[in-house]
């Protein structure tokens, strides 16, 4: 495989559109709402925030790796290994790993830097905080994302709806709003359910592993049923964000992007083979990223209309 295929992989690239989804949803919140949009704010914008995306992806491989919970993934018989398979399975040398991860790290940090500049000082409050998230997830001492006690699942929402919605709105206009946060929960709390969801595929070996997931300390039927609450809230908040007008009534065509996930729902029963979530897992990827370009196309839309 040459360089550029070896990089997607081990970072796990697939998955970006889940960080610059909410991205364009701030900048698009601005445009509608304020009218403004600056092009080279949001490519630096997107440039940091992708490269934050990569470096937790593979920093969260990297500490799984050293825990042992990848290992015991691959050598439990019903569990599904969700990770690159870089270090696991002896693609890339751990030192090697770390160093790419470190440079996405360092390149996060110097788009903040910049926007900084641009926009305020704020702006590197939001690239610190996403930092320190992404590390301290699985990394020790603080591992919050082992504690079975709902942090992770903050995080993620935090980490992928908030933030990025709220710092792309901020780099645009150079003020904070409640609107731009509530604007984030729709597709926060579906990319919290699709991290959520993939617990599924390896919660035995996490067990093995002390990795206390919320699907580990719940056990499976009951993390199924709060499952189902975050699909439920997740959509009520794009119904909330219609009604009151922060995205066009026709943004509620999002509400289609459900209708599969709720299906295979259907189909599980109160205990389930990890294979068995792997359609939960794709329909909820579909969901997130469905839901968020259609709120997108709402947003651009009726930013036009109103110039």
């Amino acid at each position: 495989m040459n360089t550029w295929t070896n990089f997607k992989k081990a970072s796990r690239f697939r998955v970006i559109p889940v960080m610059l989804v909410p991205v364009f949803l701030g900048a698009l919140g601005a445009f509608m709402w304020k009218g403004v949009f600056h092009p080279w704010l949001f490519m630096l914008t997107l440039i940091g925030s992708a490269s934050a995306h990569l470096f937790s992806n593979m920093i969260n491989d990297l500490w799984d790796y050293r825990s042992g919970a990848d290992s015991l993934a691959q050598e439990t018989a019903d569990a599904i290994s969700t990770n690159s398979g870089y270090l696991a399975g002896g693609k890339m040398s751990e030192r090697a790993f770390a160093q790419l991860a470190w440079s996405l790290f360092g390149l996060g940090i110097l788009s903040g830097v910049i926007l900084s500049l641009f926009s305020g000082w704020i702006v590197m409050v939001f690239a610190i905080l996403g930092g320190l998230i992404a590390y301290y997830y699985v990394a020790p001492p603080i591992r919050f994302g082992y504690r079975g006690k709902g942090y992770g699942e903050a995080a993620i929402l935090l980490s992928f709806g908030v933030l990025p919605v709220l710092g792309s709105y901020y780099v645009q206009t150079g003020s904070l709003s409640w609107e731009a946060a509530l604007l984030s929960m729709p597709v926060g709390l579906l990319t919290t359910l699709l991290l959520f969801n993939h617990h599924f595929l390896h919660w035995q070996a996490d067990k093995q592993a002390g990795k206390n997931t919320l699907v580990v300390v719940w056990g499976e039927q009951r993390a199924l049923r709060f499952s189902k609450w975050l699909l439920y809230l997740a959509y009520g908040f794009l119904i909330l964000c219609a009604v009151i007008g922060l995205v066009p009534l026709y943004a509620l065509l999002g509400l289609l992007t459900a209708v599969p996930l709720y299906r295979i729902y259907g189909r599980l029963g109160p205990h389930n083979p990890s294979s068995a979530y792997l359609p939960l897992m794709g329909a909820s990827l579909q969901a997130s990223i469905r839901c968020g370009l259609i709120m997108m196309a709402a947003l651009l839309v009726q930013g036009l209309i109103q110039l």
